[in-house]
Parts: structure tokens; sequence; C-alpha cells
């Protein structure tokens, strides 16, 4: 069996040209449009949980129902706002992100294909 010689150059053109793209532009930018501020959000979420955690121990310690304080709920909710947030992405990804990616990438494949 012998292997055909790769063209490397001619791959590295067009894998710049597909970047180069309106396209691919415009799937970088949706893409980034939902990913940075849910980052965002996620991240001051959750210093704010470890800061109050930190500085505010007594305000976390406070008790809501039963054995049940600020704290642990906060905690909890670490993990529902995590679960919420890849739920929503995939969703979102499904309906706005995929199609253009398989776009872009349909595109490569037929000039990968000349």
């Amino acid at each position: 069996m012998v292997d055909k010689p790769v063209d490397h150059d001619a791959a590295a053109r067009r894998y710049l040209a597909v970047q180069q793209s309106a396209e691919f532009q415009d799937l970088r930018t949706t893409f980034r449009k939902f990913v940075f501020p849910v980052t965002a959000f996620f991240l001051v979420w959750y210093f704010v949980y470890v800061l109050l955690s930190i500085f505010a121990p007594s305000f976390m310690g406070t008790k809501v129902f039963g054995n049940i304080n600020i704290g642990l709920l906060m905690g909890l909710g670490q993990f529902v706002t995590t679960f919420a947030i890849t739920l929503a992405y995939s969703r979102w990804a499904g309906r706005e992100l995929d199609p253009r990616a398989d776009a872009v990438g349909a595109r490569l494949d037929g000039e990968a294909s000349h």
C-alpha cells in the first residue's frame, strides 16, 4: 500500500482561506456572542460565592430552614447553574451554531476535493 503524498502547503492555504471567509468570521462571532457573556456571568457568580464564603461566613451560615443555610443553597446553586448553562448551550448550538459550522465544514471539504 502506497500512501499518496500530502501537499501540506495546499492544505494550509485551504484552512487559511476558510478562516478568513465571511462564513467562518460569522461562525466565530456567533460563538463568542453566546460564550463570552455566559462565561463572565458564571465566573462572577462563582467568585461571589467564594468571596462570601471567605469574607461573610456568618451570612453564608444563616439558616434558611432546618440545617439548610445560604452557603449550602448557593453551593448547590453552582451545580444547578452549571447544568442549566450546559443545557442552554447544547440547545443553542444545535439551533444556531451547528448549521453554520456544518456549512463551513462543507466548504472546506469541497475545496479539499479539488
